[in-house]
């Protein structure tokens, strides 16, 4: 494996795990969805709230299995 692959590796379980750290913290949804927003856009990435929301389910059914 190369120290890329294992870099992109890294970076991707690290999101995966600030994703699921966010979704699985007792706050409301819409608090949840709100700082995920606010996050996204801090960093360049603009969504809307049907994206959010498509987002949340997305990584909630990847971590629920």
């Amino acid at each position: 494996m190369s120290n890329l692959s294992l870099l992109y590796a890294f970076v991707g379980g690290a999101i995966v795990g600030a994703g699921a750290a966010v979704l699985l913290a007792p706050e409301k949804g819409a608090t949840t969805r709100r700082k995920i927003k606010e996050l996204l856009q801090k960093k360049g990435i603009l969504c809307s709230d049907n994206e959010i929301d498509a987002l949340v389910e997305q990584l909630t059914t990847e971590i629920d299995e």
